[in-house]
């Protein structure tokens, strides 16, 4: 389905924490309600590929911190 909103943020460009805001408004949307299904459907895409984007930015914070943590197997 292609973006409704056309002045939506591009979501690869969202930092971690405007993903994560966007997310929960998204979330906040939905449970309220009085949207048409097409609005509803619209919002659950775009709420899906806002989680993923704050996945990758808590899995690229998970393999800096491992990197960084000095190597005690051995």
């Amino acid at each position: 389905m292609a973006e409704k909103n056309p002045t939506a943020p591009d979501i690869a460009k969202l930092s971690y924490e405007e993903a994560r805001e966007e997310l929960l408004n998204v979330v906040q949307r939905l449970e309220t309600g009085g949207s048409t299904l097409e609005d509803s459907l619209a919002l659950w895409e775009r709420g899906e590929a806002l989680a993923a984007r704050c996945e990758e930015w808590l899995e690229g914070a998970r393999a800096r911190l491992k990197a960084a943590q000095p190597d005690t197997e051995g």
